[in-house]
């Protein structure tokens, strides 16, 4: 028996792991017609700090290119300890539904689902895009309307809540850092959620 001044173990936490998804497992996020294919696609399960101030374990769907760059990401923003609500998958939602997930402040990457108003692939369908903190970090098109319909809080931009993105803020550059771009810089409309890598 170990005597009182042991101190425990170091645990490490476990590493990413990284397997391929199948069309079954997909669900309402993906359908025959979609831009790529499940085998271009890869679930990887990333470690977070939630609003507990504890460490979380979600799972993200990717495409295979950006595997590295993401775990990375992720990485790093458990090390600056920036909360994330949750990170799961969009087929826990029916159908597989956006705005359900946003309204959940639910991390999500990986939709099938085209750029609302334009006939578009959105870069979610290529698993190339990644919402961080949705219902904190709405969608804001040129004439005020913005997604999630419950953000209207977070229209504020000033406001300084934990798991808010700003200009320049470390959580922000962990992606930007790496050549993805955010959608907090665009003109209009402003998509503060937003993040994507385009090959």
């Amino acid at each position: 028996m170990p005597s009182p001044t042991t101190k425990p173990p170091i645990t490490t936490p476990p590493a990413p792991a990284v397997r391929p998804v199948t069309a079954a497992e997909l669900g309402a996020s993906w359908r025959p017609g979609c831009p790529l294919e499940p085998a271009q696609l890869r679930r990887v399960e990333v470690d977070h700090v939630g609003f507990d101030g504890q460490t979380h374990r979600g799972e993200l769907i990717v495409h295979e290119e950006l595997v590295a760059e993401v775990i990375a990401i992720f990485e790093q923003l458990h090390r600056l300890r920036f909360p994330i609500e949750k990170i799961r998958t969009v087929e826990h939602y029916p159908n597989a539904d956006d705005e359900l997930s946003m309204a959940d402040n639910n991390t999500s990457a990986f939709n099938c689902r085209d750029i609302p108003g334009t006939g578009r692939w959105s870069l979610h369908a290529y698993g190339r895009a990644i919402d961080l903190n949705p219902l904190l970090n709405p969608y804001i098109d040129r004439y005020g309307a913005f997604q999630p319909r419950n953000a209207a809080p977070f229209l504020d931009r000033n406001r300084r809540d934990p798991g808010i993105l700003h200009d320049g803020d470390p959580a922000v550059r962990a992606f930007t850092d790496r050549g993805w771009r955010w959608g907090g810089y665009w003109r209009t409309p402003k998509d503060y959620q937003h993040f994507e890598r385009r090959r």
